[in-house]
């Protein structure tokens, strides 16, 4: 095949005035690369110089055929007139990739053309190899000449150190913990991704304690990493935006707010210029607080109280709730406008139960934070941990405070361990005290459950039916219909049954307290 180069008349270079080595002849002095056909692109204002270097290699290379293109440029660091007169010229080339081989000459033109070219052969609109020339060195005759094929080695070499940076990004926002769960690691990366690349708002889901907090400060953290933001993290508690001083918390106040003197607030948006603002539990605003909060993340401006002016804030934006806000938006308790506002990017964390495979790296995760914490070393005895570890793993193990009973827990065990060791008995009333307060946590949410479905009947129900009717109101409301509850509430029986009606075994069932489908 023939080897064919492209590239622009150097107007300062191949004049050789300041230095002998110049760049366009230098292409025909390698004895290891045969220039077929040089292609010298030039502007007529320069057509003397690209007739001289023409000779000039017709004499050192007899076998290269040298033609000279007439390219024109107004300004040639106007990149889009660079980039469209390359772009119109590739597009009228006639590339005939299976007799000839084409390169690039990357070291001639402007820092504008050179880019231009970069992206042209990058997308492939010019089908070459790019070549970079240099000078010989100091103890080296020989010019530099070096071939770069974006689709080789050295290319993918590149890829894999980007790869390998963005997975010290999901280090990052794992806190450095080696998780094994496919479904989280999968959601890791997607939260990476979207806060590396985009700016909308984040929304973080998920049931009490895991970890929706933390995640938020790590987002921030790598925001930081990758320089879109230059602020800091503020927290802003919802459940505590109710009270009276709540609008003065968010927006400010002027000292001159209802005509008294008083302390003057910048107010909690002000703060995030820059930064990060994380609504936390954001489904505890009342409406509000919804509405006002609303215009201000849309328009990035608002009033601090007792003003006349508007202060604007740009802030990057990251909410979490522990309900489900559709539920709450088809109710009413939830501005369906917010909630499309905040829903850009969803990510719902899974409980701890159901990461059943990441609870022993977690387990030596915060055995490290209590030595950091109690400045001593602690540990299980071996037959200590595998009984702990059988019970975390235990599908029966609901964690219903998730990484918060968890943590909680191994603090306990570390504080209260006789010479830095816990044993096995140590474990055992560990496991009786969360039993114990989780009993106790479950029949109180499991009477205001059922309360709030059956109302003032809820003291005619048994304890022993409360429980099990609080189980189907869960699971009711998280299922389409009344034949997927009742597939996932007699999931053993109905294999037995030589006819599964599932619907018709569960609406009997509700009739027993006097409840229809429709009452969830």
């Amino acid at each position: 095949m023939k080897n064919v180069v492209i590239g622009f008349l150097g107007t300062q270079l191949d004049m050789g005035k300041k230095r002998r080595w110049r760049p366009t002849i230098s292409l025909v002095e390698h004895d290891h690369f045969n220039v077929d056909r040089l292609e010298i692109l030039f502007d007529m204002r320069f057509n003397r110089l690209a007739k001289q270097v023409k000779r000039e290699i017709e004499e050192r290379s007899p076998n290269t055929e040298v033609l000279l293109q007439q390219l024109d440029l107004k300004d040639p660091w106007d990149f889009q007139e660079v980039y469209g007169k390359l772009f119109d010229f590739a597009r009228s080339y006639g590339f005939d990739d299976e007799r000839e081989r084409y390169h690039v000459h990357l070291t001639t033109g402007t820092h504008v053309a050179q880019i231009c070219w970069f992206l042209l052969t990058e997308s492939r609109h010019v089908p070459a190899h790019l070549i970079q020339t240099g000078p010989p060195g100091p103890e080296d005759d020989t010019p530099k000449f070096d071939v770069i094929d974006l689709d080789l080695s050295r290319y993918n070499a590149l890829q894999q150190r980007f790869d390998q940076l963005s997975r010290e990004y999901s280090d990052q926002l794992k806190g450095g913990i080696e998780t094994r769960n496919p479904y989280y690691n999968d959601l890791i990366d997607r939260v990476e991704l979207v806060a590396s690349n985009s700016d909308e708002p984040i929304l973080l889901l998920g049931e009490t304690g895991t970890g929706k907090t933390e995640l938020a400060e790590r987002i921030h953290s790598l925001k930081l990493d990758r320089r879109r933001i230059k602020g800091r993290l503020v927290h802003v508690n919802c459940a505590t935006l109710n009270g009276p001083d709540a609008m003065a918390t968010l927006f400010g106040q002027r000292r001159s707010y209802l005509g008294t003197a008083g302390t003057e607030r910048s107010g909690l948006l002000r703060e995030a210029d820059g930064g990060v603002l994380f609504l936390d539990d954001v489904d505890e605003l009342n409406p509000n607080m919804q509405s006002v909060l609303l215009h201000a993340i849309e328009t990035g401006r608002f009033y601090p109280l007792g003003s006349d002016h508007e202060i604007s804030s740009r802030f990057h934006l990251i909410a979490s709730a522990n309900r489900d806000l559709r539920g709450l938006t088809a109710s009413g308790e939830f501005r369906q406008d917010l909630l499309a506002r905040l829903n850009t990017w969803s990510f719902t964390l899974p409980p701890l139960r159901s990461r059943t495979e990441d609870i022993e790296a977690n387990l030596l995760h915060e055995l490290d934070r209590c030595e950091r914490d109690l400045g001593t070393h602690v540990g299980f005895n071996s037959d200590a941990r595998s009984q702990y570890l059988d019970f975390a793993k235990n599908p029966a193990t609901r964690w219903p405070g998730n990484f918060r009973d968890f943590s909680g827990s191994i603090r306990r065990l570390c504080t209260l361990a006789p010479r830095g060791r816990i044993t096995r008995t140590m474990v055992a009333s560990e496991i009786e005290t969360l039993q114990e307060d989780w009993k106790s946590a479950q029949s109180n949410d499991d009477y205001r459950l059922v309360a709030d479905v059956m109302g003032d009947a809820v003291s005619d129900v048994d304890p022993f039916d409360l429980v099990q009717l609080a189980e189907v109101i869960r699971t009711c409301r998280n299922s389409s219909s009344l034949s997927a509850a009742g597939r996932v509430l007699f999931a053993v029986s109905r294999g037995k049954r030589k006819t599964q009606n599932d619907a018709d075994r569960l609406r009997k069932y509700l009739g027993k307290f006097n409840l229809e489908w429709g009452a969830f």
